[in-house]
């Protein structure tokens, strides 16, 4: 098996859960039928929809680069990010390295729509990853159509990022169900998880069934790329 390299911390429990799922999800029998696995908890990263709303992407992609430098020079096969938001800084990431980076985008959509019969998904991300339309692009490519919370809604999505998972407090499921709700007026098939705080809420509460988390995506594919069978 080869060895699976993480650029995380953003956020650091949305990290530590991406990997628990990798064991979870890995068949295994013993500790080395699991994949080695090498985890840059960056939380000092700085804030990736702040880097694209400032139009200053500078310091936020020095961070990357070393970091994914570090992966490759550790022997790394693949690289996982845990963060949905910073895909939209896929392309330039992936040339400070040779390793290939997961897009965790990209399939994602490709599972919503292997489903069958979606045609409208909605997403529920930050706005950065909305604005720079990361999911829209991966959408309309797979022949579906992006339907993205109204303002007041979008609020209660980045006020459950930051103000309850980031922040370390319960999630406040009301601003999830209202979020939902709109969804659902709209038509959607399916709805995308497009941040890694919004997993966690996957973790501790009941979810509708047409939401597809995108990291459980990153999971299956960072377990199969590097060799080991997925459950």
């Amino acid at each position: 098996m080869e060895k699976l390299g993480v650029i995380g911390g953003m956020g650091p429990e949305a990290t530590a859960y991406f990997y628990e799922e990798v064991i979870e999800h890995t068949v295994a029998a013993r500790d080395q039928d699991h994949i080695d696995v090498v985890i840059i908890s960056q939380a000092s990263m700085p804030d990736r929809t702040e880097a694209i709303l400032s139009g200053d992407p500078s310091r936020l992609l020095s961070v990357m680069r070393a970091d994914a430098q570090a992966l490759e020079s550790l022997g790394c096969a693949h690289i996982a990010i845990p963060c949905n938001t910073s895909h939209y800084f896929y392309d330039t990431i992936q040339g400070f390295t040779k390793v290939p980076i997961i897009h965790m985008p990209r399939e994602a959509v490709r599972e919503a729509v292997g489903r069958g019969g979606v045609r409208r998904i909605g997403v529920m991300a930050t706005v950065g990853t909305i604005k720079t339309g990361v999911y829209r692009k991966e959408i309309e490519a797979a022949g579906a159509e992006q339907v993205v919370p109204s303002e007041e809604r979008e609020t209660d999505v980045m006020s459950i990022i930051y103000d309850d998972v980031k922040a370390g407090r319960d999630v406040d499921m009301h601003k999830f169900d209202r979020v939902m709700t709109e969804f659902y007026r709209e038509g959607c098939d399916a709805v995308l998880l497009a941040c890694t705080e919004l997993s966690v809420i996957k973790r501790d509460h009941d979810i509708p069934d047409i939401c597809i988390d995108a990291m459980d995506a990153l999971v299956r594919e960072s377990i199969v790329r590097s060799g080991a069978q997925y459950r």
